[in-house]
């Protein structure tokens, strides 16, 4: 199994967490960042292990946005340290965070149109963090800037706009709220089987069943449970369907 999107840099203990991963069938994960300081560390823990953590650089959409020099160096980070990354991400739009923001939306924009150049010369896919009515904006600056590969995690937009993002190719993935939540059900039925990834957002805490437990790769199996059922496929059908969709978004075997 592939968790597609974690903040390893915010994991305690991440040797043994990863040694427990591993033997409960965890293969590899994505591992995304929020900023230049855990860009350096999502990278420091990649080197460390290199066959189950996959690296994404970027700048958390939800935080403030960081300074040119930050920026700056965060791409000569990407040139130097390209063949040990697999995407792009978190990048994306703030929602939640927007009226806490000094910046405005447009600002965002702005910064988020010049990290997809920097993907798209590097030929990296991004994972994006863009819900509700950012999705769309989202979704048509990829179209204008033809960026090929693209991650939408833990989508949360109208019918019309996964249907768009669907037909356009990009990839679209589920959390453990799929397990109890109608609202992720009815997306997850929607997601063509072949767009279709699986994650934990993790440490992100959740509620229903999963309140109790932390929030780590092993909650997969309860995703690929659940996605069974909703999809009317196998266990395995889906476990080798986003296995392979995975590696397919993010370019590595």
């Amino acid at each position: 199994m592939i968790d597609s999107h974690i903040h390893l840099d915010q994991y305690l203990e991440l040797d043994k967490q990863i040694e427990s991963w591993h033997a409960n069938g965890i293969t590899q994960v994505i591992a995304v960042s929020n900023d230049l300081p855990s860009s350096y560390r999502t990278l420091e823990l990649q080197l460390k292990h290199p066959e189950m953590i996959k690296a994404c650089v970027g700048f958390h959409p939800e935080y403030p946005l960081p300074t040119e020099q930050d920026v700056k160096e965060w791409e000569q980070l990407v040139k130097i340290e390209r063949k040990r990354i697999v995407g792009i991400g978190e990048i994306g739009l703030p929602h939640y965070q927007i009226n806490n923001l000094s910046h405005t939306l447009t600002e965002y924009i702005d910064r988020l149109t010049s990290y997809l150049h920097i993907a798209k010369i590097h030929s990296l896919p991004v994972a994006l963090h863009a819900v509700h009515d950012k999705a769309q904006v989202v979704l048509s600056l990829l179209q204008e800037l033809e960026i090929k590969k693209a991650h939408f995690h833990w989508l949360k937009a109208s019918s019309h706009v996964l249907e768009q993002i669907s037909r356009a190719g990009y990839f679209i993935s589920v959390t453990p709220e799929v397990c109890y939540r109608r609202r992720d059900q009815l997306l997850a039925r929607a997601i063509p089987l072949n767009q279709l990834l699986i994650e934990t957002d993790g440490p992100w805490k959740y509620t229903g069943p999963f309140k109790s437990r932390q929030t780590s790769p092993l909650l997969l199996q309860d995703i690929i449970t659940h996605l069974s059922s909703l999809k009317n496929k196998t266990i395995e059908q889906i476990h080798t369907e986003t296995n392979i969709n995975t590696k397919r978004c993010y370019c590595f075997n």
